[in-house]
């Protein structure tokens, strides 16, 4: 279906985008804070529009249930080990780091799901995994593994994990309640901003807010494109095709955010790189095609 492309260009041209915005949010909030009031405001906005539009938002203490947990996972957690993670490490090594979500997506999808692992996604990955290695190749060589390092890479694993628990969550709740995506979004968001400003209060935290030009409007982008917009396509695209179609939007993340470090931070493309957008397209292409 032409939707279904639809669906998948726009969270990756959206997300590939976010890597870069990130970066504004990190220095004076602290990212757990930071995190829940982006996805407080696109909760709300959602919530709102679901109102205006009068959609139903009566739902079950069981289906609440799951809807919180997919809000912790994929809206709160998630999001709060990525910022830190930046914090080590370079957007474009988490960037590469993402890339094996589809890999935990395909496991956690067979395991929990009983969803088949189709090798067309399996290979179609492979050759995503290497295309984006190839892209970032003069960053690994830079590795030296200091401690920061260490805990950055632990911090961009459990994200990893943590994101693939949160596709599989809304997966199911697609599937055994028909949840509708709008207002489960904008529930779960709201969920996932109390759990993570919870966790900031009981840890000590300070709660503050960086009234900076730049905080504001990264914090909206954020809000309403990162989180609103892309993660509706998203997660309608993972109901329709599945969670290994769907999480090769991952994959192809990488090549968009080169083309914005290219233009906004006189990043310059070489052999490598091009040769790895290659494999990522080759990667995409085999990994949608249509096959049992």
């Amino acid at each position: 279906m032409k939707s279904n492309y639809l669906l998948f260009i726009i969270p990756a041209l959206i997300w590939g985008s976010t890597w870069y915005i990130i970066k504004y949010q990190l220095g004076v909030v602290d990212p757990i804070i930071s995190v829940s009031y982006r996805f407080g405001l696109a909760g709300i906005v959602l919530l709102g529009y679901s109102k205006i539009r009068k959609l139903p938002l009566s739902f079950t203490k069981q289906e609440h249930f799951f809807i919180a947990l997919q809000g912790a996972l994929l809206f709160g957690t998630n999001y709060w080990l990525v910022y830190i993670s930046e914090l080590y490490l370079s957007s474009g090594l988490v960037a590469v780091a993402f890339s094996t979500l589809i890999f935990l997506n395909v496991f956690f999808g067979a395991l929990f799901l009983g969803d088949k692992i189709k090798k067309n996604i399996i290979i179609g990955a492979v050759f995503g995994l290497l295309g984006t290695i190839l892209i970032y190749q003069s960053e690994f060589r830079r590795i030296d593994f200091t401690s920061d390092q260490i805990r950055g890479l632990v911090f961009c694993i459990g994200s990893i994990t943590f994101a693939s628990l949160g596709n599989i969550t809304s997966a199911h709740n697609q599937r055994k309640f028909k949840l509708p995506i709008i207002q489960t979004n904008g529930f779960g968001m709201v969920y996932g901003a109390i759990i993570m400003f919870l966790i900031a209060m009981i840890s000590g935290k300070d709660i503050n807010f960086d009234t900076s030009l730049s905080y504001v409007f990264s914090l909206g982008y954020l809000a309403i494109f990162g989180s609103i917009i892309a993660f509706t396509a998203y997660l309608t695209l993972l109901g329709r095709v599945g969670v290994g179609k769907a999480s090769y939007t991952i994959v192809v993340i990488p090549v968009i955010a080169l083309t914005i470090s290219t233009i906004f931070e006189g990043y310059k493309p070489d052999i490598y790189a091009f040769i790895g957008m290659g494999l990522i397209i080759f990667g995409n292409v085999l990994a949608l095609k249509n096959k049992n």
